[in-house]
C-alpha cells in the first residue's frame, strides 16, 4: 500500500482518484474504490503506538486493546470507501475534539507512567487534525458528486462490565433528526436484528448503551447538516474480553452480515436522500478489479486445470465385468479398475492450503473461493480413497445423501401409473445416427466443441469439461426422444455452461462451485422438461437412483442393489447394471441422488420465476447464487454468452398437463 502526505491524499480525493493509500506516519488508511454516495469508518480500529510513547505508556497490550475497537475495520473491508483509525485510541481518540482527545486517565486507569512532553502531545495533535482534514475533503467530494452520503461509523464495545442485558447492535443517533431521517434509522436497525450469529441473541436496540456524542458523527453532522451518521456500537461478542483471543467464526459471519445490511441500507438512504439511483444494492460497489481476487483464480487454476473427477472415479472395466457378472448368474460383485490416479493428494492439498485468500477484501467473494478451495480438498479425499472403504465416507462427506424429502420424492414417482401415451418400446437410432444428430445439436448452439465415442463413461453420455469434449458410448441406444432430451441436457446446460466458463476472466467457474452437480444437473432436468422430451422412464430413473444411493448408504451391496431393481422394479439386467454401477463406482459415490433433488430445487425456482441466467456463467452452485448475482453487477464477471434455448430463448410449449399434475406433487 501506498503511502502519502495528507496534502497528496487529498489532492487525489479533489481529482476524483480511485486509490488505497496510508498516511505517510501510518496513522490511517483510506481506500476509494469508486466513489459512492456512502463511507464506512472504524476509528478505533488501530492499536499502534509510535515508538518514542511505548516506554511511557502506563497500559500493557491487553489493557489498550481492551478499550479498541479491533476486527471493526475488517467488518467493512469490503465497501468501497473505507477510512480506518490505525493508531490506539490511547495516543489520541478519534471520537474526541482536539482539546480532550489526548488522555491523562481513561476507564479509571492512568495512561502515561511519564506525562508527554508537549512536543509530543503536538504530534498526535497533528495526526488528528490531519484525519479530520480527509473526512471534510472526502465528504465534500461526495457531496458534490451525489447532493448528499451516510457514513456508517463502526464500533464495538465490551459487554461484560454490565450488570444488564444489553444489545448486540446499539444505534447511537441522539444528535440525530429523526423527522429526517427515522425512516432511515429504522430500517438500520431492522437490517441489523436479521443479523443471525449461531448462539447469541441479537437484540438491536437505538440509544441503549451509547447514545452518538463522539466527535466523528459531530464533526461530520457540523460541517455537512444533511449528511446522515449512522454511529454504531457492535457487542464485543467476536472476542473473549477477558483473554482477548478471537472467534474467527463469528468474525466471519459479522463481515459477511454486515456488508449485506450496509448495503441495503445504503441502497433504501440513498432511494430517498441522493441523487444515486439504482434498481440493485450491489451497484454501491466498486467494479474496481482486486489484484489479489485475480491472483488467487491464476494460481487455483493453475493446480485443478486438469481435476476432473469423474475420469478418475468412473471404472475403466465395465463391459467385461458386466459379461463376467452375467455368466456368474449375477451372483458374484464385479471387480472394477481405475484410471491410474496423476494426482498426489498430500502436495496438493497442500498447495492449496497456501492460496492467500485472505488478500481478497471483499468478504463474499474471499468466502467464495474458501468454499471451492474447502470442497476441493473433500473431492481430494475422494480419489486420494478410491477403491477403499473410505471412499464411501468421503463421498458422503461432499454429497451428502438422500433427504426423507428426496426419498418420498423418489417414491411417489416409483408409485405412478403408467402414462398410455408413451410408447413402451420406441425405436431405437444406430449410434452413427445418434452422432449425426448430435452434431447437428452442436451446430444449432454454435459450439465449438468435439463429440467422441469412448467406452470410459458408465452413463450414455458425458460431458468433459476439461477438454470441452462430449463422449458417447459406442454402444449406447438412443430413442428419438431421448436424444432431443440429450441435446438439451449435455449440449444446452453441461457444454453451455462450459463454454461460458471459459468466457470468463477468472477460471473459478470452469473449475466449478461446491457441490454443482445439484444445480448443474437440476438445469440440465428442466431442460428436459422444458423441451417438451421428459419421459415417465427417465423421472423413474432418476427416482431409482436417489433409492438406490439410499440403500447402499444404508449397507446395502452392489447384488442387493442389483437384485432390487431387476426383480422389484423390473429394470433389465444391462440397466440395473449400469444403474448400481454409478452408484458403486470407486467405492461408494452417492453424487446421483442430486439429479433428482436439483431439478425438484430448480424447478420450484423457474416457477417462481426466479431469474436463472445467472446460474448459466459457469459450473455454479445455488447455494452462491447472491454471490454470482453481485458479481455480474459489479461487472466481475460476464454475463453467459450461450443460454439453453428450451429455458432461455425458445417460445415455451404449451404444459403437458400429465407432467404438470406429476410434477406438482414433488415436495
Amino acid at each position: 500500500m501506498q503511502k502519502l502526505k495528507i496534502s497528496e491524499i487529498i489532492r487525489l480525493i479533489e481529482a476524483e482518484e480511485t486509490f488505497e493509500v496510508e498516511a505517510i506516519d501510518k496513522s490511517f488508511s483510506l481506500k476509494i474504490n469508486r466513489y459512492v454516495p456512502f463511507v464506512c469508518t472504524a476509528i478505533h480500529d488501530g492499536g499502534a503506538l509510535r515508538s518514542e510513547l511505548k516506554p511511557k505508556i502506563a497500559l500493557d497490550d491487553y489493557e489498550r486493546w481492551y478499550e479498541e475497537d479491533p476486527h471493526t475495520g475488517s467488518f467493512i473491508d469490503s465497501m468501497p470507501i473505507t477510512l480506518i483509525g490505525k493508531d490506539s485510541r490511547f495516543e489520541y481518540d478519534l471520537n474526541r475534539g482536539s482539546d480532550s482527545c489526548i488522555y491523562e486517565e481513561a476507564w479509571g486507569k492512568k495512561v502515561w507512567k511519564k506525562p508527554l512532553s508537549p512536543k509530543e502531545k503536538q504530534t498526535s495533535l497533528k495526526k488528528h487534525q490531519n484525519f479530520y482534514k480527509v473526512v471534510k475533503a472526502l465528504i465534500t467530494k461526495i457531496n458534490e458528486r451525489y447532493g448528499n452520503c451516510v457514513v456508517y461509523d463502526i464500533h464495538s464495545y465490551n459487554y461484560q462490565r454490565w450488570d444488564r442485558p444489553v444489545p448486540l447492535f446499539n444505534i447511537c443517533c441522539e444528535k440525530i433528526d429523526r423527522s429526517v431521517f427515522g425512516e432511515v434509522i429504522d430500517h438500520w436497525q431492522q437490517e441489523l436484528a436479521q443479523i443471525n450469529l449461531p448462539g447469541i441473541e441479537n437484540v438491536s436496540a437505538i440509544n441503549d448503551v451509547f447514545y452518538g456524542r463522539g466527535y466523528n458523527l459531530e464533526f461530520i453532522t457540523e460541517n455537512f447538516p444533511k449528511v446522515l451518521v449512522l454511529a454504531t456500537e457492535i457487542k464485543k461478542v467476536y472476542s473473549n474480553e477477558l483473554t482477548g483471543e478471537d472467534y474467527p467464526k463469528i468474525i466471519r459471519d459479522l463481515q459477511q452480515k454486515l456488508k449485506d445490511a450496509i448495503l441495503s441500507n445504503a441502497h433504501f438512504y440513498n432511494e430517498k436522500h441522493s441523487n444515486w439511483h439504482s434498481k440493485t444494492s450491489s451497484r454501491l460497489l466498486d467494479r474496481k478489479e482486486d489484484p489479489a481476487i485475480f491472483k488467487v483464480d491464476k494460481n487455483l487454476h493453475q493446480l485443478l486445470k486438469n481435476f476432473e473427477l469423474l475420469a478418475f472415479v468412473n471404472p475403466i472395466n465395465t463391459g467385461t465385468e458386466f459379461n463376467k457378472f452375467v455368466k456368474s448368474k449375477f451372483t458374484e460383485a464385479p471387480k472394477f479398475r481405475y484410471s491410474p490416479i496423476k494426482v498426489n493428494p498430500f502436495e496438493l492439498k497442500q498447495q492449496l492450503g497456501s492460496l492467500r485468500t485472505q488478500e481478497i477484501s471483499d468478504v463474499s467473494i474471499r468466502h467464495l473461493y474458501e468454499a471451492v478451495i474447502n470442497s476441493y480438498f473433500d473431492k481430494i479425499d475422494l480419489l486420494g480413497s478410491l477403491k477403499s472403504r473410505k471412499f464411501l465416507y468421503n463421498s458422503l462427506r461432499y454429497f451428502g445423501r438422500p433427504s426423507k424429502t428426496d426419498l418420498l420424492n423418489a417414491e411417489y414417482i416409483l408409485h405412478l401409473p403408467v402414462i398410455p401415451s408413451e410408447p413402451k418400446r420406441p425405436p431405437i437410432l444406430h449410434i452413427d445416427k445418434a452422432m449425426e444428430i448430435f452434431k447437428e445439436g452442436l451446430a444449432d448452439y454454435e459450439l465449438n466443441c468435439k463429440i467422441e465415442l469412448s467406452n470410459k463413461v458408465i452413463s450414455q453420455v458425458m460431458v468433459l469439461n476439461s477438454k470441452r469434449t462430449i463422449l458417447i458410448r459406442p454402444d449406447a441406444k438412443f430413442t428419438r426422444r431421448e436424444i432431443r432430451a440429450l441435446i438439451e441436457h449435455e449440449i444446452g446446460v453441461h457444454m453451455v455452461t462450459t463454454m461460458n466458463s471459459s468466457q470468463q476472466s477468472l477460471k473459478l467457474f470452469n473449475l466449478g462451485l461446491p457441490v454443482n452437480t445439484k444445480t448443474q444437473e437440476g438445469l440440465a432436468i428442466l431442460s428436459e422438461y422444458l423441451s417438451g422430451n421428459m419421459t415417465l422412464k427417465r423421472l423413474q430413473k432418476l427416482a431409482l437412483r436417489v433409492v438406490v444411493t439410499d440403500m447402499m448408504c444404508s449397507g446395502a451391496d452392489f447384488i442387493d442393489c442389483f437384485n432390487y431393481l431387476q426383480q422389484e422394479r423390473n429394470l433389465s439386467s444391462n440397466d440395473a447394471y449400469t444403474l448400481v454401477t454409478r452408484i458403486f463406482r470407486g467405492g461408494g459415490f452417492t453424487k446421483d441422488y442430486l439429479y433428482l433433488s436439483g431439478f425438484v430445487s430448480v424447478f420450484k425456482l423457474y416457477n417462481a420465476n426466479y431469474n436463472l441466467k445467472p446460474l448459466m456463467v459457469g459450473k455454479t452452485s445455488l447455494e452462491f447464487y447472491d454471490v454470482i448475482k453481485e458479481m455480474l453487477d459489479r461487472e466481475i464477471i460476464e454475463s453467459p454468452k450461450y443460454l439453453t434455448k428450451s429455458i432461455f430463448i425458445d417460445e415455451q410449449k404449451e404444459a403437458d398437463p400429465i407432467y404438470e399434475y406429476i410434477l406438482s406433487g414433488l415436495k
